[in-house]
């Protein structure tokens, strides 16, 4: 896997994945930026929810449940000094769907935490706390 970060001028860099996409990352204007994207460590925070909300959908899927929605909240707390490294962070899942089974949606959330997801799996290596909840949402 690779990827290319530009700057772009003042705190604002361009990164670019190996597939070839591009997302724009910037700081607040307090520290030079000008605001007009997402800033480095919520990039990794939105990479842990998309891994991990993947692995939880296609679990969900090949396990036949009827998902129609799937959606993770991250809340996370960073250290206060320098490093300010992620030290929390509680995924919770709201899974939509008609009949879905919770020993289903359970188990797809521990296997993305505990096997598949290697974001999450990484950074609870590094110490990080990383915490993880569901609720199910029954669809009329």
């Amino acid at each position: 896997m690779k990827a290319r970060i530009q700057w772009a001028g003042e705190a604002m860099f361009l990164g670019e994945s190996g597939s070839g996409h591009v997302v724009v990352m910037d700081g607040p204007p307090e520290s030079g930026g000008r605001n007009l994207g997402v800033r480095p460590m919520e990039m990794l925070l939105l990479g842990l929810g998309g891994c991990s909300n993947y692995d939880v959908v296609s679990i969900l899927k090949k396990s036949r449940q009827p998902i129609e929605s799937c959606e993770a909240f991250l809340e996370a707390e960073r250290a206060s000094e320098d490093p300010k490294v992620f030290t929390k962070i509680h995924l919770h899942f709201v899974v939509k769907g008609r009949g879905l089974k919770e020993a289903q949606v359970k188990r797809a959330v521990e296997l993305s935490a505990e096997k598949y997801c290697s974001a999450s799996i990484m950074l609870g290596r590094a110490g990080v706390d990383i915490t993880h909840d569901y609720e199910i949402v029954e669809l009329g």
